[in-house]
């Protein structure tokens, strides 16, 4: 079985174990396990070279039951057909379970960015949207960025879209820039959801964060920002962090801000003054009140899950703990807020983007923030009381709240 095979198997299993708790017919279970549409599209790029390449894209629309697709682009090596397939329909859960009225979606083109020029990769996103302009519109399918995809690369697909139609439709694309009618509040939205998320762990569990301790393992965009939004909102110690070069620690603490000047300086954020040595696999198993997984998937497998020692893991990684971590995550008392909600800020604050382009009025940051607050705060209390009622651990329970919200509608609309 393929790599790409076993992703998409992954959230059929996930899909699966929701489905069964939740009694799901057996025509609602095959609607929910085929996509929509899937679509593979060839992508003419002329290199700077002047030579021609071909490159494949993808997209794929899942489910379009709760409202129009949305979804990221990425611009990566190993992109698949099945990637996006699996991809697509974890977006469809994660609106679901946020309570968005949104579909789910993903593309990409497999290509390595890392060897590509700014005009290719220009070129190369104009090609993209060329093939898929019929596909997309606030009404069909809302691309976003995703790996390996900037403002900037937004900013000219949303170029590209409205030459090809004549008029100005900002709410097509997501992820801009500012100034082309991006939204307040995106970049450290999908950190400011997970903290938000662990705010009302920390509540629920009767824990109190203000002489807690939290470590993050991986520091890129995610990780640098939960650092300081966790010591903002809750208070606490930051322990630890840990990207790809190695991690640091501090019996006393470590200055959030600090750590991350130094990575956005240098980086990495190894050789930090005053620090100690540690590895991303000790940065795992550190004694904290709050662990960060940021980085890769599969860090948490069964193979160290019993000496995760953490009260609260907050997963702002896609996929980082495997399904057998879990459950012994879950016998042993620790507490995991799942990457289907605790990293889902990204995709609402790209909703409230399309929201305020599609209307021309634009909030400020504050009622961003209130408004992620609200949503994320009550999807993590809708995961609760699944959890609590039906006695699964978190995950499982998300997946139910976001499978039985898209089956009432399907049932609704006469699909069964």
């Amino acid at each position: 079985m393929s790599s790409e095979n076993n992703v998409f198997n992954a959230m059929l299993q996930e899909f699966a174990g929701a489905a069964r708790l939740l009694g799901l017919d057996e025509g609602l279970w095959k609607i929910l396990t085929h996509p929509k549409r899937q679509i593979i599209v060839s992508c003419p790029v002329v290199m700077d070279n002047g030579k021609i390449e071909v490159f494949t894209g993808y997209r794929v629309q899942y489910n379009i039951t709760l409202g129009p697709a949305k979804g990221g682009i990425r611009f990566h090596p190993d992109v698949s057909l099945d990637e996006v397939k699996a991809l697509a329909a974890w977006m469809t859960w994660k609106c679901a379970v946020l309570d968005i009225p949104l579909g789910g979606a993903m593309g990409g083109v497999t290509c390595n960015p890392k060897e590509l020029s700014d005009n290719e990769k220009e070129r190369l996103a104009r090609a993209y949207i060329r093939a898929f302009a019929r596909e997309f519109g606030v009404h069909r399918d809302t691309p976003a960025p995703d790996v390996y995809t900037t403002p900037q690369i937004m900013a000219w697909m949303l170029d590209e879209y409205e030459t090809m139609m004549g008029e100005s439709r900002p709410c097509t694309i997501t992820g801009k820039p500012l100034a082309l009618g991006g939204s307040p509040g995106r970049a450290d939205a999908a950190a400011r959801g997970g903290v938000y998320a662990v705010r009302e762990a920390v509540r629920a569990l009767g824990l109190d964060m203000r002489s807690g301790r939290y470590a993050i393992q991986g520091f890129g965009n995610a990780g640098q920002y939960a650092a300081t939004l966790h010591q903002q909102i809750l208070g606490g110690t930051l322990l630890a962090v840990s990207d790809s070069t190695g991690g640091i620690h501090h019996p006393d603490g470590l200055d959030p801000a600090a750590v991350v000047r130094h990575k956005q300086e240098t980086g990495r954020v190894s050789d930090f003054p005053g620090a100690k040595p540690v590895s991303n696999e000790q940065v795992l198993e550190l004694n904290v009140d709050v662990l960060y997984p940021c980085a890769l998937e599969n860090v948490i497998t069964e193979d160290n899950a019993a000496r995760i020692k953490a009260k609260i893991v907050c997963e702002l990684a896609s996929g980082p703990t495997t399904p057998a971590a879990d459950q012994i995550l879950y016998d042993r008392g620790v507490y995991v807020i799942p990457d289907l909600l605790a990293n889902a800020g990204g995709i609402t604050v790209s909703y409230f983007e399309q929201v305020q382009n599609t209307y021309n009025y634009y909030w400020s940051l504050a009622a961003i923030h209130a408004e992620l607050d609200r949503r994320t705060s009550e999807a993590y209390h809708a995961v609760r009381q699944m959890a609590q009622r039906t006695r699964v651990h978190n995950r499982l329970a998300a997946h139910m709240v976001a499978v039985s919200r898209v089956a009432e509608a399907c049932k609704l609309r006469g699909w069964t």
